[in-house]
This record gives structure tokens, sequence and C-alpha cells, in this order.
């Protein structure tokens, strides 16, 4: 029996609420599904080593079929076994740095992000959203460092951060979904009704800028701004800190204007159209 055969006979029945599995839902593809939820257990929760068991709590996938999986994915350096577990592989890293959406985009917002770092010596941020969540691209730590959950290529909601209503506020279709779904309460802070979160994107809207106070991290607050192309946001930047120590309105010109920055950079750009940076917000 080949890898793909016993993978697809000893491994749990996989969610089908992912068009992507509809569509290579085949047994013969069944192995890749696998491969693709062994390397997301990487990105859930804290910490970037794992053991076997971990792994397979996360995944459901019974440790044999970890055994294979893993054995392939460290010979082709998607992932590497040290003495504490598992963690993903370097070459995970080389390809993630070859993305175009992320590469073009990181480009022309670097020197602007750096302009931010250096006006605020706080967390600066570049994220963009992925359906309802927001990925970030960039992070420069500040010279405070506080307890914030964002990490560069990790995801965290849009509808209770600040660049993430900044990205809903001007990607309707995202937005449509996001009013349409649960929204959890990470702190007593959140936004947790539709009513509330649909007015609060019309004034995102209206004065383009987005307040993240304490929604999603207790003693977290952010000033944000979306970079708008043809009046859709590709990315957001914010400035974060720690709300006993400064008020961070005072920080929203900066922000404001390094978008603007940004936008007039993108337009120059090649291969930064909505079309091209937004398809995540059609995803289900």
């Amino acid at each position: 029996m080949s890898v793909d055969d016993q993978a697809g006979a000893d491994a749990v029945e996989p969610g089908t609420d992912n068009p992507a599995r509809k569509a290579v839902g085949r047994p013969g593809i069944e192995v890749l599904n696998r491969a693709v939820d062994l390397l997301n257990a990487f990105t859930e929760g804290p910490g970037s080593t794992h053991s076997l068991a971990e792994i397979a709590r996360r995944t459901g996938l019974p440790k044999p079929t970890l055994h294979r999986l893993l054995a392939a994915l460290d010979v082709l350096g998607l992932v590497e076994k040290t003495p504490a577990g598992y963690q993903l592989g370097i070459r995970l890293f080389e390809l993630g740095e070859h993305v175009p959406r992320k590469q073009k985009l990181r480009e022309a917002a670097l020197p602007f992000l750096q302009d931010l770092f250096e006006a605020s010596h706080d967390t600066v941020h570049l994220a963009v959203l992925d359906g309802t969540d927001v990925v970030y691209l960039e992070r420069i730590r500040g010279h405070r460092p506080i307890n914030v959950a964002s990490r560069v290529g990790g995801r965290l909601p849009a509808y209770c951060t600040g660049v993430g209503k900044a990205l809903l506020a001007f990607n309707p279709e995202a937005a449509m979904k996001a009013l349409a779904m649960p929204l959890a309460a990470r702190t007593p802070y959140t936004i947790t009704n539709h009513q509330v979160l649909a007015e609060e994107l019309t004034r995102i809207r209206q004065t383009g800028l987005s307040y993240d106070r304490e929604e999603n991290s207790i003693g977290i607050v952010c000033v944000a701004a979306p970079i708008l192309i043809d009046d859709r946001a590709i990315g957001a930047v914010s400035i974060t800190c720690s709300p006993p120590r400064t008020d961070v309105e005072r920080y929203a010109p900066a922000v404001k204007a390094a978008a603007l920055g940004i936008r007039r950079t993108i337009a120059r750009t090649p291969g930064l159209r909505p079309s091209d940076s937004t398809r995540g917000d059609n995803r289900s």
C-alpha cells in the first residue's frame, strides 16, 4: 500500500466546510489535505515547537499517519525535527518571502513604517485582510515592550483589531460576512453587537481612522488607517501602545499620513491593484 493510500485509510475524515477540500477531495489527493492540516497546526495557539502528541491533538490525525507525513515534510525542508519536537522548516520561510502580495506591499510600506516607529518608538504594524481575519505582514517592536498578540505571519479576527476594522470598513464583502458571524468577546471591551460594529465601520469610512481600545487584548490600544486604492483597502497600518502611557489619538495624524504615503507609492507599483490584493475578502 502506498503512503497516499495508507494515509487515506487511517486518517480521520476531514471537514467539508473548506471549498479547497471539496475541490481536491479525491482519495489520491487526501494526503495533501492532511499535510496542510499538519502545517496549519503550527499556526494555532502559542509556541512554535510541538510534540507529536500535541500535533495529533490539534489535527485529529493518527500518530502513524503523522509519523509518515512529518518524515516526508522533514526531507522536503518544510518541517524540522528538534530534541523538543517539531517546528516549521526554513524552506517555508524562503517560500513565504516570495509571495508577491507580501513582498511588494511590505517593500512599499517599510520606509513609512520606519518613520512611524521613529516618531513614536511604539509598536508599528502592517496588515492585510484574509477572509474576515487580518494577517500581519510586518511588525516593528517598540522600545517599550507590550504584550501584543500579533506576530508576522499571524492572524487575528478583524472585528476586534484596529487594522482589521480599518480593512473591513473599506471591503464591503468582508464586512458583510463579519456582520453575519458571531462576534466573540475577547475582552470586556470587544464589540459583540452587530449594529454597534456596523456603526463603527461607518465612522471609520467617514474619518479614515480606526481605533482598538483594548478590544482584542487588555492593556493594548492602537490607532490604524487603511491603505486605499480605488476606495478599497488593500492593507492597513497602525501604531500600538499601552493606554496608561499615552493617548493613542495623538498618533492619528501620523498614521493617516503614512497610509497616504504608502498609497501613493503603491499607485506607482504594478501588481498591487485591489483585484490582486483582496481576493481573500470573498473567501467563506
